[in-house]
């Protein structure tokens, strides 16, 4: 694993967030867009070296939506930018972790994505993202 690349945040909503950490970080969010195969809206701010994304989702049953309505807003998943991600799914699984996603799918900010199930990571989520440039 290369580094954190960011650090994700359940929400409940997205302009109220934008809002007030506006303030906060004395700037705006660099991104937002919405990710039609999470049923989710994301913002994201550039925190030093670190992004800090915020998610919001109007779908209760989405995996946001059920996460906000059981624990409230918070952090939701730590993400780590890695080179190849499949290579990464595959030593994993190897290893004996189950992966959300295999192959990776194209999520927030145009990245491939999978997570680790946090069954197997002592209740963490973790995610797993490439930079690519071939998507679109």
């Amino acid at each position: 694993m290369i580094k954190v690349e960011h650090i994700g945040i359940a929400i409940k909503n997205i302009e109220e967030v934008n809002a007030l950490y506006t303030k906060i970080f004395n700037q705006k969010p660099y991104k937002q867009e919405h990710v039609d195969s999470e049923s989710v809206d994301t913002t994201f701010f550039q925190v030093g070296q670190t992004k800090i994304e915020f998610l919001a989702s109007e779908n209760p049953e989405s995996t946001i939506g059920k996460y906000v309505k059981k624990n409230g807003s918070g952090i939701h998943h730590i993400a780590f930018e890695v080179d190849d991600i499949q290579s990464e799914i595959n030593r994993l699984e190897a290893e004996g972790f189950n992966m959300i996603y295999n192959p990776a799918r194209i999520g927030a900010d145009n990245k491939l994505v999978t997570f680790i199930h946090p069954k197997g990571t002592d209740g963490i989520l973790i995610e797993l993202c490439q930079e690519t440039h071939d998507f679109k």
